[in-house]
């Protein structure tokens, strides 16, 4: 929008009045439509009306130029004009009002006497002068009414670009207090519209002065606010306003852990988009287990689901859960073995502020409460403690939890997904796991059986696996050969199918051609496999006492390496916190 003298109305009629005091002469200024925006003598009962693009003023809007007209009637810019016949001035001076090649206006004086017109033409040189220098003087308003304009413009746009935010936002200075806010602010902690210069510590009196006290770079806080009987919990980013090095103040923008949530369920839904469709394997045994965990998928029972390590458990428990109703909402895992007792009750319940030492002002919101809506899958939930094992009952007949440290229960609606590579019914008969748990997570019981007892998946896992990391690798192989196809048919996989992955990925780097050979194959594989189906019952290791000896051989051969046991675990196809896990129950020493 472009700024015109009527915006500087009271400015314009001023500097005619000074014009005309000077000069003592009548002063009148039109704009660039010739609407008369001021007026002294006997133009001041004309403000607001239009003169003729015939006069002089048109012709000085027009041309842009400046003139002096000593002889009115006579003079050749009167030639036009509409009224030259009962003109009763005595001369009159127009000059316009132009900044760059942009005319605003025209400033006009007017005698109407010979005293007016002997003032006016006493000096020309120091008129025109004095003229160009009020002119200049109108556009400097105008250029300052402009850039007004266009900071108010900015400051709305601003406004409403923050008040259309979904969180909360506040500005305030170097010492605490307000001064820029949006509505949802206000909102959110049920204030007073106007808040200016209002100290934001005594607003909310979760944050200190401390929290912002030479604050250089991105901080966020979690919090929990009360207002009499009103609760609101979220969280806190506090940025520094830094100019020069300097810090002139902060921006504190808030959110509620529920929209916190939101977005994490986002980012995560999107992150595993699996599909029973990914499940690889053409098997009665794999079809039986997609079969059930499809119906599994449409209910929402407990489901559990048993198998060996590396058979694929949470990928079946995501598969189950993105086919749901709930596959909109959040997926969380936890490795109930991979995290100390101590800490995993805070991990799945949350806690809340000064539940102990060292934790987050304004508490943790736990597993249960991201996995709202949607699913948690609890893993390797043997491991579970007895006592938390009593805490996790009590959310499966309740469908509610109690944060460590606080005193009032929250609801939930989360459906949970168990897994174990543990004989639970032999745990339950020793003791070392709730019966009434067991038949709480034991609705929907899902079994996923070795890959050794499936190998005609073997084929098609391998085929999926060699496309998936030549791609990954950047490497252009596209199959095996019939001799390492044979000997990975002859393995017996204990590790599964993470183990037949590890060791095609191993296979692809090895090779230099376009087909897996033999010779790409880890050291393990080219050894003789006898498998005698007559003498099995005879000839059987029990699997502890296999996998004791495999853990055992990968930690002496990679004891003088540094992350000796990152390494090994990586080598047998289970993660770190299962080696450590293992390691303890088969009570190995290492160093």
């Amino acid at each position: 929008m472009m700024v015109g003298l009527s915006f500087i109305k009271e400015d314009i009629e001023n500097i005619a009045n000074v014009i005309s005091t000077v000069l003592n002469v009548d002063v009148t200024i039109v704009d660039d439509n010739l609407i008369r925006i001021a007026g002294t003598g006997q133009y001041k009962e004309k403000v607001g009306e239009r003169v003729s693009e015939k006069s002089a003023f048109g012709v000085s809007l027009s041309t842009g130029k400046s003139f002096i007209i000593e002889n009115p009637r006579q003079d050749h810019i009167c030639n036009l004009c509409e009224i030259k016949e009962s003109c009763n001035e005595f001369a009159e001076v127009s000059s316009p009002i132009k900044i760059e090649d942009k005319i605003y206006g025209v400033i006009g004086l007017i005698a109407f006497s010979i005293e007016q017109k002997n003032n006016l033409l006493e000096n020309k040189t120091k008129l025109m002068d004095f003229l160009n220098k009020m002119a200049d003087l109108i556009c400097s308003k105008i250029l300052a009414e402009m850039k007004s304009y266009q900071l108010k413009l900015e400051a709305t746009r601003l406004q409403m670009l923050l008040n259309n935010m979904d969180k909360g936002v506040v500005s305030i200075d170097k010492f605490g207090n307000i001064n820029k806010w949006n509505e949802k602010f206000v909102q959110i902690f049920k204030l007073k519209s106007n808040i200016e210069n209002k100290s934001i510590f005594k607003i909310l009196d979760f944050i200190t002065l401390e929290d912002i006290k030479n604050l250089k770079k991105h901080k966020v806080i979690s919090f929990n606010f009360n207002k009499e009987s009103y609760i609101f919990s979220g969280i806190c980013n506090i940025n520094p306003i830094i100019v020069d090095e300097t810090i002139k103040g902060y921006v504190l923008y808030f959110t509620d852990k529920l929209s916190t949530i939101k977005d994490f369920n986002k980012i995560t839904t999107g992150e595993y988009n699996v599909r029973f469709s990914n499940i690889i394997g053409i098997s009665d045994a794999i079809k039986n287990v997609k079969r059930k965990a499809d119906i599994a998928s449409k209910s929402f029972s407990t489901v559990l689901i048993t198998g060996e390590s590396g058979t694929g458990k949470e990928l079946l428990a995501r598969a189950i859960h993105n086919n749901s109703e709930r596959s909109k909402n959040s997926f969380i895992a936890i490795n109930c073995a991979a995290i100390p007792d101590t800490l995993l009750e805070s991990e799945l319940f949350g806690y809340e502020e000064g539940a102990f030492t060292g934790a987050k002002k304004g508490g943790k919101i736990g597993k249960f409460e991201l996995a709202n809506k949607g699913t948690l899958f609890l893993d390797e939930i043997g491991d579970m403690s007895i006592h938390l094992q009593g805490k996790l009952l009590r959310v499966l007949q309740e469908r509610e939890i109690d944060k460590v440290g606080g005193s009032k229960a929250i609801q939930i609606d989360v459906r949970i997904i168990a897994a174990t590579n543990k004989d639970l019914e032999k745990m339950v008969k020793n003791g070392e796991f709730r019966e009434d748990l067991y038949y709480r997570l034991n609705v929907l019981p899902i079994k996923i059986p070795p890959l050794r007892e499936r190998k005609e998946d073997i084929y098609s896992l391998v085929e999926h696996i060699i496309t998936k990391y030549s791609k990954k690798l950047n490497k252009h192989v596209s199959s095996i050969d019939s001799q390492a196809m044979n000997k990975i048919l002859e393995y017996p996989w204990y590790g599964n199918v993470r183990e037949l992955e590890n060791v095609i990925e191993y296979g692809i780097n090895m090779c230099n051609t376009d087909t897996i050979k033999l010779t790409d194959l880890p050291e393990k594989l080219k050894c003789e496999y006898k498998y005698n189906e007559d003498n099995y019952e005879d000839t059987i290791t029990p699997l502890s006492e296999l996998e004791k000896k495999e853990i055992i051989k990968a930690l002496n051969k990679f004891k003088k390496f540094k992350k000796d046991k990152e390494k090994a675990a990586h080598a047998l196809g289970i993660s770190r916190a299962t080696l450590y896990r293992k390691l303890k129950e088969y009570k190995i020493v290492s160093d």
